[in-house]
Order: structure tokens, then sequence, then C-alpha cells
């Protein structure tokens, strides 16, 4: 089987190994010359495309960011980067810097709560909460607007949406308002900025560091149940996806956010665009961010959907009541579903870099 990813070298006379069954990457038997590139054929983009079609650009700027572009693209860049860039980038770190003060003037000689390895300010009250969460959404708003985006549009489905979905919970019309209230917000995941929508965070800790650790997962359980029995406790938004598409696919969800039991509230996130998308796929960070900043204009909608009560089966099964929702949101969302994940993305772009050095890519923990 040819490897998708054509080596081209000054002579064929170097002795191949031995075929190699990987679908993308094909390691050579001996280190090439400096001269030697690694090139991707049009045919084998074509398929790579289709088969990682979630982590695809559709935008002006082409694959990782890199096509090549129209003169009268390349005229308006120059005109974002001279411009519209060294604003926004002093503007976004001035926010961070403001907010940044706020939070250590309200934490001030206050101990977080350091259980499970996470040091966890969430559960605060009074003034304190009050000023955190206020500010840090206006200055959320605030971020965007620099960026660019200077309307969100917002749509809510009607609870019709919601008869479909609770054929079994229609006929309870006594629900309290316990019942009613979500322990989490689950969304689709397209680009970092989607986290300028939630405020405290929950930090991945790869290694255990006592016997005793919880993990996040357990956190996540523990702050969602509290967050559906108390209407005071803080709200979590949640990406199940575990890492970020084009926004026009839905990958499976992950079912650490299911098994707590409780309601969720779906929401859908899109980046229309013209030019540059704002989704975070097969780009890197720091054109990604460049880009972004330069356009004159970027748009996002929000939609919410109705709240999610599952049934007591989907209570005894995380993975049905999972994909239930996912398939719900996939359905009002107009969204592509695909059984892809973190592992492809990394030879996706394992691929599109020419590396050979990771051949066991697949075989790595998605985490």
């Amino acid at each position: 089987m040819e490897s998708e990813l054509k080596v081209i070298t000054p002579q064929s006379t170097v002795q191949q190994s031995e075929p190699d069954d990987s679908p993308l990457l094909n390691q050579e038997p001996r280190t090439p010359e400096p001269q030697t590139q690694f090139m991707v054929s049009s045919q084998t983009i074509e398929e790579m495309e289709k088969k990682y079609a979630a982590y695809v650009r559709h935008d002006v700027y082409g694959t990782m960011g890199r096509g090549k572009l129209p003169w009268g693209e390349k005229f308006l860049l120059g005109l974002g980067l001279v411009f519209l860039l060294p604003i926004r980038v002093v503007g976004g770190m001035t926010i961070l810097v403001i907010y940044y003060v706020i939070c250590r003037v309200c934490t001030a000689f206050l101990a977080p709560n350091r259980e499970d390895e996470q040091e966890d300010y969430a559960h605060m009250g009074g003034w304190r909460r009050a000023v955190i969460m206020q500010s840090g959404r206006y200055l959320s708003r605030v971020v965007l607007f620099v960026f660019g985006f200077y309307w969100i549009a917002e749509t809510s489905r009607s609870n019709e949406v919601e008869g479909q979905l609770n054929n079994e919970n229609a006929s309870r019309t006594d629900q309290t308002e316990e019942l009613e209230r979500p322990g989490a917000i689950i969304s689709n995941h397209v680009s970092y900025l989607d986290i300028l929508k939630c405020l405290g965070c929950v930090y991945v800790q790869r290694e255990l560091k006592s016997s005793d650790f919880k993990g996040v997962s357990g956190v996540v359980n523990d702050r969602i149940r509290e967050a559906h029995q108390n209407k005071f406790a803080p709200k979590m938004m949640l990406f199940p996806e575990g890492t970020t598409t084009n926004g026009d696919y839905l990958l499976p969800f992950k079912t650490g956010a299911f098994l707590a039991k409780a309601p969720v509230l779906p929401v859908i996130l899109r980046y229309p665009y013209h030019r540059f998308s704002p989704a975070w796929d097969s780009i890197s960070g720091a054109r990604h961010v460049i880009l972004l900043l330069s356009q004159f204009v970027n748009y996002i909608e929000v939609t919410r959907l109705p709240v999610y009560h599952p049934s007591e089966q989907e209570k005894e099964d995380p993975k049905l009541y999972a994909e239930n929702v996912r398939n719900l949101m996939a359905r009002e969302g107009n969204l592509i579903l695909s059984d892809i994940g973190l592992a492809e993305k990394r030879v996706y772009h394992a691929a599109l870099n020419g590396n050979i050095s990771m051949p066991t890519v697949l075989h790595q923990k998605d985490d």
C-alpha cells in the first residue's frame, strides 16, 4: 500500500524498506538529505480532507492558513496588520490586566479551596463573587468587541423542541424549580474564543499527585450536581467533544459531563465568516490570532436549546445520554456527525506538516 505522504528524493536508487500500512505516515529507513522534502500529492490531500473533514478549513486562507491569497485579500490583510492588529493586541492585553487586578483584589486574604489539587475560587459568595462575575462578563464582551465581534446573534429555540426530545417526561407538569435547573451548559467546541463565554475553570491534572486524587471527572460531577441542586452555585460550561473543529461537524461526546445524571442546557456556537474562519482547526495558534485580529469584522451566533431532562434509561447509561444530546444538537444546529477525535486531528496536523516522527500518534491516550 502506498503511503499517503509521498517522499521525493533526488535519486530513486536508495533501497526501500518494507511498505508501511500506516494510512498517513511513512518512515524513511535513513535520515533524509537536507534537500529532501516530504510532500503530499493532490490526490492524497483530497483523501485526507474526506477522512478528516471535521478539521479542514474552507476559508480564503486555505489549509493551515497558508493558501495563496488574491491581491484584494492581500491588500485588506495588509491594512488589518498595520492598523487593526496593534490596537487590538494592546486593547486585549489591557483588558486582561484590568481583570487580573480585579481578581487579585477580590481574592486578597482569601485562601482558595485546594481540594483535589484544584485551586477553586468558584464557591466564593458575597460581594467578591458578584464583582468577579459581573466584571468578568462585561470585560469578556469588551474583549470580543475589541477583537471585531461587534454583534452577537443570540436565539433560543421554542419549547416545541423540548417536547420532541423528552417524550418520556412530557407528562410531568409539576416539575419543581430544582428539576428545571440545568447542572451544566453543553456546547460544541469551535475556537479558543468559546471560553470567553464562561468563567471559572477546572484545570486538567494529567498526573496523579495524591492517592485520594479525585481527578477532573470527579470535580466536574460534584460541581454539576451542586449547580443542579443549588441555584446560587456556579454553572459549568463544558465542551464534551474534547477538541475544536471547523464548526460544521460534531465529534463524539465524552461522557464525563453526563455522569452526574443532571439536566443540561445544550448551546450551539457558530462563527459565520466571509474571508477568515475563526474556527481553530488545522492552523497554528499564533497564525490564527494574527489573522483573526487583522479582520475588520468577525461574527458569532449563539443558539440556546431547551433544558434537556434525561430519562431514567439515560441516567443509568451516560453514553446513551451523551449520544442523545449530541444527536439533538446536530439536528437543531444542522451539524454533521463525525466519528473521529483528537487522535485523528493529531495525525492530520502531522501529515500537513510533513512530520514523520509520530508513528504512534493514534495510540496516544485521548484525554
